[in-house]
């Protein structure tokens, strides 16, 4: 009961910012197109749009007590800077971290072949050397 209390809030926080940000996304637009054709007769609904804006940015800066305890990596903030979809972060950092897992399979593969030849050219060389040196941990 309490866990589903305490997600709900969580989930009403995400909502509420949301819906601040898009709030103010709408109006920059609409102010945006009111400045781009401005006619003098609009500068009030101008003067309302901006202090809309103000307002809503007001609010989101009321919003940030709610996070406190969010963090958001500095990779994201660039992946959002570089003009990408932030929903294809966790997608692309899951791939490059499936990539770099087979890179290091490849090495652990050659580490272990290398070690095995060697092995074996040294029991050639020094028979019974082997047994007197220390083995190595074997991984699962």
């Amino acid at each position: 009961q309490q866990q589903q209390q305490q997600q709900s809030q969580q989930q009403d926080r995400y909502e509420r910012l949301e819906q601040c940000l898009e709030e103010v996304i709408e109006n920059v637009r609409q102010t945006s197109i009111m400045v781009s054709d401005f006619q003098p007769q609009g500068q009030n609904n101008l003067n309302q749009k901006v202090n809309s804006i103000v307002g809503n940015l007001q609010e989101i800066d009321r919003c940030k007590a709610a996070f406190k305890d969010v963090t958001v990596p500095v990779s994201v903030l660039e992946y959002i800077d570089q003009g990408t979809n932030p929903q294809l972060y966790t997608k692309d950092l899951m791939q490059r971290a499936l990539h770099k897992n087979e890179e290091v399979k490849g090495k652990i593969e050659v580490y272990r072949s290398l070690h095995d030849q060697l092995s074996t050219d040294l029991e050639a060389a020094f028979p019974g050397i082997l047994s007197a040196l220390p083995q190595p941990e074997s991984d699962k």
